[in-house]
């Protein structure tokens, strides 16, 4: 697979796996002898960016996919880019599904988080280490300065924000050079498209989470489709709805059209549109399964011109769409 480069000099894969469905929020853990094989197939393909973060899990075993991760890459640590988070805890004594997040990125809970995800992971450094959330308690500046500290200590080697705005990646950066955002980006999530310029002028990349809108734009999904009420966080998700797929109908059409012109999958279209925004966009979809693995390696190779971008854009500014899932509430 094509390499791309985030910030300065981080090189990863044009497409990278998002590891949190393997452990968290789309139903019950998957089974790890699998997971590790389909590590090894990811590692195969061309692979070399994984995310995951220390909050991936379940109750009982609140940092499950860190722990996956860190075993199932074991044999191809030095070939592969690790990224993790830090600075969130769920609510665990909310009813809801998907339960709130509280952030708290006190200097003394960063440092005590890296040293647990260096051991988790079981590697001397992390590639690329996310603050998951803005904390509105701590300036991100006293943030930058700890990433700066652990960078000067070896402990990570890059840093980055997760759902950060402009005002905040610029604070940020001022102190520590942030190499990479993390925001949730696709064709039904457009609104940091407003922050290319300032990543552009600060040399800064962007890392696409939930590029096929929770998987609802691989077009897999109809009303049919049933998801576990207790763990999986699509049954609560408005572009999963049965009001939602009616509304959605415009565009999943569109896909449709433009993944057979191509002779590709909905699923690729939607990543190769991703790639195709910005040469410093890297989409991390998740998935379980080899065959989706692959669909969305392939995404790499599939080109969209520049005027058949533009055309899809025009074509999404006037579409009729349902509200899609904007993430986990914050609870300050």
């Amino acid at each position: 697979m094509e390499k791309r480069i985030l910030g300065n000099d981080l090189a990863v894969s044009a497409v990278g796996l998002g590891c949190m469905g393997m452990s968290h929020a789309y139903g019950a853990p998957a089974d790890k002898k699998e997971m590790t094989g389909l590590f090894a197939k990811a590692v195969d393909m061309g692979y070399t960016f994984f995310d995951t973060a220390e909050v991936y899990g379940t109750p009982q075993n609140p940092h499950d996919n860190e722990e996956l991760v860190g075993k199932a890459l074991k044999p191809y640590r030095n070939h592969v880019i690790l990224a993790t988070k830090f600075g969130i805890h769920f609510d665990m004594t909310s009813p809801e599904v998907n339960k709130p997040l509280v952030p708290d990125s006190r200097p003394e809970v960063v440092r005590d988080s890296v040293e647990h995800s260096l051991m988790r992971l079981g590697t001397d450094h992390i590639d690329l280490y996310y603050q998951h959330r803005p904390d509105p308690s701590v300036p991100v500046e006293e943030v930058a300065g700890v990433m700066s500290e652990l960078i000067a200590e070896g402990k990570i080697t890059h840093w980055g924000l997760s759902e950060a705005d402009e005002e905040t990646i610029r604070r940020a950066h001022r102190v520590c050079p942030v190499t990479a955002i993390q925001n949730r980006y696709s064709m039904m999530a457009r609104w940091y498209e407003g922050l290319f310029s300032v990543l552009e002028e600060l040399h800064i990349g962007f890392v696409a989470f939930s590029p096929l809108a929770n998987g609802f734009l691989s077009a897999k999904y109809d009303k049919n489709s049933v998801f576990e009420a207790e763990c999986d966080y699509r049954s609560v998700m408005p572009q999963f709805t049965s009001e939602g797929i009616d509304r959605n109908q415009e565009l999943l059409t569109l896909s449709h059209r433009i993944a057979g012109e191509k002779q590709v999958t909905p699923g690729q279209i939607a990543l190769a549109w991703t790639l195709a925004k910005r040469p410093y966009i890297v989409p991390i979809p998740g998935t379980r399964k080899e065959e989706r693995l692959r669909e969305n390696a392939g995404a790499a190779k599939v080109a969209l011109m520049p005027e058949e971008v533009a055309s899809i854009d025009g074509a999404l500014n006037h579409m009729e769409m349902s509200e899609v899932f904007g993430g986990t509430r914050m609870q300050y």
